[in-house]
């Protein structure tokens, strides 16, 4: 589909031109930006500096999350403060892309018409190729595919980070939660193949990253479109059999498909960490028959109380939605119920809203702001009182922390760094005398707790180089190239990508 609009005059094709994303949304989004900067880069665009004034950047992508009932507002709001921007800087060009793209199409540009590219989910592989024909033909252009052309890690990827790195295994959800939209915007569930997973993953590996976190809308239902049940624990267990991978963590599995074999292959291998993010939604079996989900509370606690028979020490951490439509009193009590029973580490906790195009939305018994506020404010008094609780425990233990870029936002002024325990923690520690990279690990005894942190103050115990560390240093060497990335099958001298610090549950699907 294409729609005329009143184009920008065309740039000077020799020039080099400079692109920002700007990402929202759940931890799909994170990693498909990746492979939007992968495919820019590959096409010759360079990407603006940290800290470039807004609009400054030649093409400016949106990739857009559709969970949010206010998630069109915000993008729109954006789109209108560019738009005299755009007015006063020939050839700059705008793309819109994501779930919100997938669900409202050409309305996008009948709202917006300085928008020059309009992309869906299944097809961010063609970013380069319409921005070159919105230029040229000086008309916008909207192409959203119904189903997905090819798995998007076939596709080049600028990885943000050196040491971390997502590996998508498979793509869509087959479940049919009544508050989510992404089933309808990203599409039915499509596995990959295990041997181009592990080539992906033994890439990465060569380039130095030493953490990978395994990323799929439902990833314990991998095997599903593959016809082998046990497919995910094999996966986990050929993980643990790539040499120089240290860390092995995966996001988000669902209750319904957590089976015995995906516990027992975590505590068996090695490097799979003791951490486990678990979504809950509600602890009401009412509610949970309300928004389609497929276990009930005896069922979740059930899943917890033999993921800690297998792993003591492992560290969970959840979703939860307050306020759904038709929640009682009874049933948000049902919720404390079980966050007082699994004792989280840590919750992501969101107060209800209507996901446009859902059935949750249309539903009757809407509950009121106030009750929803003030049901939200117990949760999470509650939730940060029980992370608390379980922090202190781990005061006087020795961790061994990968040492992470970003992390502690007052790490100059307390001269301290920050990195990642096994189980995901945030630890800050002080700075050891020697040099310490992101990517590099720490030894340190912990010695206070915080709900949301750990902190080491004594001396680190050893400090261990590693070759994280390496590609860090290569990474940020003075003059040195970005690469585009890794190409599936295909290592190359390059930069691996990020791990977020905790599960991204924005889209609460999982």
């Amino acid at each position: 589909m294409t729609i005329s609009s009143d184009r920008s005059p065309a740039v000077d094709v020799q020039a080099p031109k400079s692109y920002e994303i700007r990402t929202y949304g759940c931890q799909m989004n994170v990693h498909d930006s990746e492979r939007l900067s992968g495919l820019l880069e590959e096409a010759g665009y360079v990407r603006a500096p940290e800290g470039t004034d807004e609009g400054e950047a030649d093409i400016v992508v949106f990739n857009t999350c559709a969970v949010r009932e206010n998630a069109d507002n915000r993008l729109y709001g954006n789109l209108g403060r560019l738009a005299p921007i755009k007015a006063r800087r020939p050839g700059m060009q705008i793309a819109v892309g994501g779930c919100l793209a997938q669900k409202d199409r050409d309305t996008i540009v009948n709202k917006a018409p300085w928008v020059d590219v309009v992309f869906g989910t299944h097809n961010i592989g063609s970013l380069p190729v319409l921005l070159e024909r919105a230029r040229v033909q000086e008309e916008a252009q909207v192409e959203i595919a119904e189903s997905l052309e090819a798995f998007p890690s076939t596709l080049p990827t600028r990885r943000e980070s050196a040491y971390a790195a997502w590996v998508s295994i498979s793509v869509g959800c087959n479940n049919t939660c009544t508050f989510c939209i992404v089933p309808a915007l990203r599409g039915k569930e499509k596995d990959r193949r295990p041997g181009d997973i592990l080539a992906e993953v033994e890439a990465l590996v060569a380039e130095g990253v030493t953490e990978i976190t395994l990323l799929g809308q439902n990833v314990n239902a991998y095997g599903s479109d593959i016809g082998d049940r046990e497919a995910f624990s094999k996966l986990l267990r050929a993980c643990g059999k790539v040499e120089g991978l240290e860390r092995v963590r995966f996001t988000s599995p669902h209750p319904r498909d957590f089976t015995d074999d995906v516990i027992s292959a975590m505590a068996e291998t090695e490097n799979v960490m003791p951490q486990l993010h678990m979504p809950l939604q509600s602890g009401s079996d009412t509610v949970l028959k309300a928004m389609r989900r497929s276990y009930r509370q005896e069922r979740y606690l059930g899943i917890i109380e033999k993921v800690r028979a297998a792993m003591p020490d492992a560290a969970i951490s959840t979703d939860i939605i307050v306020g759904f439509p038709g929640e009682t009193e009874e049933d948000f009590e049902q919720t404390l119920h079980v966050v007082r029973e699994a004792r989280f580490t840590q919750a992501f906790t969101f107060q209800y809203s209507k996901r446009p195009g859902t059935p949750a939305a249309e539903m009757d018994g809407q509950v009121p702001k106030k009750v929803v506020q003030e049901r939200y404010e117990r949760l999470v008094a509650l939730q940060e009182e029980i992370s608390w609780e379980e922090n202190k425990k781990q005061v006087g233990r020795t961790l061994e922390v990968l040492v992470a870029e970003g992390e502690g936002r007052k790490d100059d002024a307390t001269r301290r760094l920050s990195g990642r325990a096994p189980d995901n923690r945030l630890v800050h520690f002080a700075r050891p005398e020697e040099p310490v990279r992101p990517g590099d690990v720490v030894t340190v005894d912990i010695t206070y707790a915080a709900p949301h942190h750990l902190l080491a103050e004594g001396p680190a115990r050893s400090v261990r180089r590693t070759c994280a560390g390496d590609a860090w240093e290569r990474r940020n060497a003075p003059g040195e190239k970005q690469p585009a990335g890794v190409l599936l099958g295909l290592p190359t001298v390059g930069a691996p990508p990020p791990l977020p610090a905790t599960p991204a549950a924005g889209c609460g699907c999982d």
